[in-house]
């Protein structure tokens, strides 16, 4: 394989804060790497360095000749004035940047840049960046404000493309599924795996048993030292030197392994009655977009809820009605007394730049109470989520993305919720924090609504979704997303997914529905249409598939297979859920 980029012994610093030292590896054609590590150490600059945006104290990043590199930023601008067309710059290539637009369900072209919300402009930089077919395509959280079918889209793309990768994102299947090499920064070094993410999850708990067995060991070493030194008088024998030399570099490494740990969320929540909360009949629009419509729904104790659905569709605005931050235009939500939530909103907490991280959480308690006579000071609990004490002293200008969400996310426990609302809590949070992140709300004796396009995240925390559907139309999902996913794609194992997974949430409260009836004999004859509908529609799918990465089809054949393959996935989604409406009264 040609080697596309090689990187020698690469050091980069801010200041006193080395984020790595002396990185070395290499990128060759058809290699597909995804890049890990915590938040804070390094990912981003990293990437910044590779494509240019950023200087590096030392080392060498050497790329092939004539190689063409296309590069997605975490967080893309452009000019506001520019139109989607011009910000794509593909006046070279406009048909093609018409198609991959289209796909992205970007159509006005002529729209200014400046008018877009977050994740069309997230779509806007994708397609500018895969319209250019580079040869090396760098990432940086291509699935951040991507709803899960455009996520699913790019990771079917990415898939079946021939593009060599190098990217960042906390997207676990999309990193399972598209790359096939991970390399992790981890205190300061580099360590490749040859796998996709399991095989990496395997090999990673292998490495820190074998630094766990080391460091026992520096650490039974470093006492008897320790009680050596104590013992030699102050003038010690020149032979002594190189022992104390040693004893010195032993108690930097063991205080450097001390501070390596994970994100630790051990709070408790406060205690939360039978009553949690009831949805009456709740409307929502703005002006011809309707949200939710003459809404009913009657919230179980210790339910885990996520809410999935297409950008736009109203989910951060319904759980803004919940928490009082937005008013319905009819009905109201009836929530139990003893209810407390924790509100994590998607824009996250404004906080005083000029703050140090300590001084945000004493603001809101100096001791934080955990129950059972548990008690942590500010300083304690932020350790808690792998905030050093020197950390603590740092301004919050100083954090990365990733670290001022964690912050947020300690904002937000120490009040000891009950019932927590969380609104695309995963975004810029580095793997490690959302592997606790999930373990912390899978055993949270609370309530947990979660919006979120992070599937991964979504199959581990939550046992019942909400589909929004748009326009109002809000369907009930007994099961996790990868459940309802298959019911979407294969009726028949998805309706035995959705009789498995009512059967295991018998003491859930469901949406108020009418008592089953059967079948008229008009929806009789709309099931039978629909069984062979759905088939035909999923044959006519796979086959426009194959046409379109064919090579051979005309630019104009392209455009009306794309577009029809859009209106194919919106009718099946349509349809298979009608389906298992009538099902269920057969």
């Amino acid at each position: 394989m040609a080697s596309y980029l090689q990187v020698d012994n690469l050091t980069k610093s801010f200041g006193d804060l080395l984020l790595f030292e002396n990185l070395s590896f290499g990128i060759a054609e058809g290699q597909r790497i995804g890049l890990i590590a915590k938040n804070g150490t390094g990912k981003t600059t990293l990437l910044n360095i590779l494509t240019g945006r950023e200087d590096y104290d030392s080392g060498e990043v050497v790329y092939r000749n004539g190689l063409r590199v296309g590069y997605l930023d975490q967080n893309p601008e452009y000019p506001a004035h520019l139109t989607v067309l011009e910000a794509c710059n593909s006046s070279d290539n406009e048909l093609r940047a018409k198609q991959v637009l289209t796909r992205f369900k970007i159509t006005d072209l002529n729209q200014k840049v400046g008018e877009l919300s977050g994740g069309q402009l997230k779509r806007v930089a994708l397609a500018s960046v895969l319209i250019t077919e580079p040869d090396l395509l760098i990432l940086d959280e291509p699935t951040n404000h991507l709803d899960l079918e455009m996520t699913e889209w790019l990771e079917e793309y990415l898939s079946r493309s021939n593009m060599t990768l190098l990217m960042v994102t906390h997207d676990r299947y999309f990193l399972d599924r598209v790359c096939s090499e991970i390399i992790e920064i981890d205190n300061k070094q580099l360590y490749p795996y040859k796998g996709n993410y399991h095989y990496y999850l395997e090999k990673r708990q292998e490495r820190i048993e074998t630094q766990n067995t080391e460091f026992e060991r520096d650490n039974n070493l470093f006492r008897k030292e320790l009680e050596w030194m104590r013992r030699q008088p102050q003038a010690r024998a020149t032979k002594a030197k190189s022992r104390i030399d040693s004893f010195y570099e032993l108690e930097k490494k063991v205080q450097q392994d001390r501070t390596q740990g994970n994100v630790k969320l051990d709070v408790k929540a406060s205690y939360i009655g039978n009553k949690i909360f009831e949805a009456q009949h709740v409307s929502k629009s703005f002006g011809d977009l309707k949200i939710v419509e003459d809404f009913d729904y009657t919230f179980a104790r210790y339910e885990k809820m996520g809410i999935i659905g297409n950008n736009g569709t109203g989910k951060s605005t319904f759980i803004k009605m919940l928490v009082g931050e937005e008013l319905p235009d009819k009905g109201g939500f009836d929530i139990g007394e003893t209810v407390t939530f924790g509100y994590y909103s998607q824009s996250g907490l404004q906080f005083d730049e000029g703050m140090k991280v300590i001084d945000v959480v004493r603001n809101i308690a100096e001791v934080i109470d955990l129950g059972g006579g548990k008690k942590l000071t500010a300083s304690q609990f932020l350790q808690h989520f792998l905030f050093t004490p020197e950390k603590q002293h740092h301004f919050v200008h100083k954090l990365s993305g990733g670290e001022k969400r964690r912050l947020y996310l300690c904002t937000v426990l120490i009040k000891n919720p009950n019932f927590l609302v969380l609104d695309e809590p995963t975004n810029d949070l580095d793997i490690v924090t959302l592997n606790i992140l999930e373990e912390y709300l899978a055993a949270f004796k609370g309530c947990v609504i979660v919006v979120s396009h992070d599937r991964y995240f979504m199959d581990k925390v939550v046992d019942h979704l909400l589909v929004f559907k748009g326009q109002g139309n809000i369907r009930d999902f007994p099961g996790n997303y990868t459940q309802y996913r298959n019911t979407l794609g294969n009726t028949e194992n998805g309706a035995r997914c959705t009789e498995k997974s009512e059967a295991q949430t018998v003491n859930r409260v469901p949406l108020h529905r009418e008592p089953s009836k059967k079948l008229t004999f008009n929806e009789k004859r709309e099931l039978e249409a629909l069984d062979k509908e759905i088939p035909a529609l999923e044959a006519e799918q796979v086959l426009l598939e194959k046409e379109l990465s064919s090579g051979v089809l005309s630019n104009e054949d392209l455009m009306q297979k794309s577009q029809r393959i859009s209106q194919i996935i919106e009718e099946l989604d349509e349809k298979t859920l009608r389906w298992l409406e009538l099902s269920e009264k057969n």
